[in-house]
């Protein structure tokens, strides 16, 4: 590889996109179409390595709660539902739409970090900082997956951005968009809090303090974050607190699992920066003295970004303990934004133009590697199976909305069963029904009992499932019955057919 990026016609290729990528002019257009060409061709590995399955079923109930709530969901803060509905309200309840919105959230993080990272990186510094977040999986592969923790990472990249914008200059308009974005994060997921925190504690130990607080800004960002927050606010207070119930008994853990999960927090963490890390290890080869200046800063603004990357990365485990519920790395996805700057801004670090062309080479060359392997991926994954019935979710669809219209001809309101399989249901049924879990009605409040008779159900679970089985027995055991029936389903991928698995689909019509 040295030889042919060293000199020669693909040498002055890259060398041109860097220069491009680092003139004031021209990078105003060449990146944001970079994260374009970036967005689309992920969306295409995801439309080929997950042509074997359907959508995550995560993925499915975020569009549920979009047809169903206002100002929170039974599990979340809205944002994930709000977003999932302006999206599908353009375009079509299709894989390859959700992968797209997925990753134009990815996509509008990476710009953000870039436009971040300019105020304290220029020439190849700046051109590598552009790409180094794309060797971290938050920003690709994990970003497929649309819920709560993707929706962060923008956000989490809007809020980091104007927050040090706000920080350094105390213009108002910078102190509301942080402000906003906060309060977008907070309203993504709590996990928004250690953010805010972080924010928190990097302005108070600035020695930059006392002007910040004398100043206008963070009181607009507090006041304007409450105000975006307070519908929301209020939803939780209407309805007895029941996303916090829910975090705090999704994720409670005996005190002993807590310190296991939070002593591998750290290290998990580390590990999905650790490419990055290492690239700019190579690429700038430190020294001990390079290293020191740049875990302990002596700039005020570097230590600044140190400290935002840093602390929201460190307080969670110290929380869990506190709260006896357990953390997880893949949680810290929105924080890396600030990684590329303080990585590379020490003034003692230099990084040479053939180690900035080696790494846009393998950046560029990454998406179209990953397309070819795409297909491979899906083969594997369908001789295998996917996990939750995950192969099934448009088959099922499609035969319980037509038992379903052999019952009424009324369209198909509510689908009731399994937690996973009904979201993958109600994502590709044609007539954009709702859910009831039949295991836990409080996460589908919706689906009560004056919509079923009003409305009318559609139950399916597995045949094999029989707690499922006898869940549906007793709901229907005292209202009408429409049809009965067990189907066999079974996905072929590449004309090669996968193990069939029979579904008891039962309808109760509308009283």
């Amino acid at each position: 590889m040295t030889g042919w990026l060293a000199r020669g016609v693909v040498a002055d290729w890259l060398d041109n996109l860097i220069l491009a990528i680092t003139d004031p002019v021209r990078r105003e257009y060449i990146v944001p179409l970079l994260m374009i060409v970036y967005v689309l061709l992920w969306t295409i590995y995801a439309v080929l390595a997950k042509g074997s399955q359907d959508i995550h079923f995560d993925m499915g109930e975020t569009v549920v709660w979009s047809r169903n709530v206002t100002f929170g969901t039974p599990k979340h803060p809205p944002f994930s539902a709000w977003l999932s509905r302006a999206w599908f309200d353009i375009f079509p309840c299709a894989d390859w739409a959700f992968y797209l919105l997925a990753m134009t959230l990815a996509g509008v993080a990476l710009w953000c970090a870039w436009r971040l990272s300019m105020q304290y990186l220029s020439g190849d510094k700046l051109a590598l900082a552009t790409v180094l977040l794309t060797f971290v999986p938050f920003y690709n592969f994990h970003a497929l997956k649309f819920n709560a923790n993707t929706v962060m990472i923008p956000l989490w990249a809007l809020a980091t951005w104007s927050f040090v914008h706000s920080f350094r200059t105390r213009t108002t308009g910078w102190a509301a968009l942080a402000g906003i974005a906060a309060a977008g994060v907070m309203l993504g997921k709590y996990w928004g809090i250690f953010l805010l925190l972080g924010f928190g504690l990097a302005a108070l130990i600035d020695p930059r303090r006392r002007a910040y607080f004398r100043s206008a800004a963070p009181w607009v960002s507090i006041a304007v974050g409450l105000l975006a927050l307070t519908p929301h606010l209020v939803w939780i207070v209407t309805h007895r607190f029941v996303t916090f119930t829910y975090a705090m008994q999704s994720h409670y853990d005996p005190l002993r699992n807590v310190f296991r999960t939070s002593l591998e927090y750290i290290p998990g963490a580390i590990a999905y920066a650790a490419i990055p890390i290492l690239i700019t290890l190579l690429a700038t080869r430190p020294d001990i003295e390079t290293i020191g200046d740049t875990v302990r800063p002596d700039d005020p603004d570097r230590r600044l970004a140190l400290s935002i990357l840093v602390l929201p990365l460190v307080a969670p485990p110290i929380a869990s303990i506190a709260a006896h519920s357990g953390v997880t790395s893949l949680w810290t996805m929105g924080g890396l934004t600030l990684l590329p700057a303080v990585l590379l801004s020490s003034p003692l670090a230099h990084v040479s133009r053939l180690a900035t062309r080696r790494v846009l080479a393998i950046a560029l060359a990454a998406p179209f590697l990953a397309i070819a392997a795409a297909p491979v991926a899906a083969f594997l994954i369908h001789l295998r199976g996917p996990d939750n019935h995950m192969a099934h979710y448009r088959l099922l669809a499609n035969a319980v909305e037509h038992v379903w219209h052999e019952t009424t001809p009324r369209p198909l309101s509510l689908v009731g069963g399994e937690e996973p399989i009904i979201n993958g249901i109600a994502f590709y049924a044609a007539d954009a029904p709702s859910t009831l879990d039949i295991f836990n009605p409080g996460v589908t409040p919706w689906g009560n009992q004056a919509r079923i008779e009003r409305d009318g159900i559609a139950w399916i679970c597995p045949a094999s499932d029989l707690p499922c089985v006898k869940g549906i027995a007793a709901r229907i055991a005292t209202g009408p019955v429409g049809k009965r029936l067990e189907i066999s389903i079974s996905r072929t991928y590449l004309g090669i057919a996968g193990a069939p698995e029979r579904y008891l689909i039962v309808t109760t019509p509308p009283r």
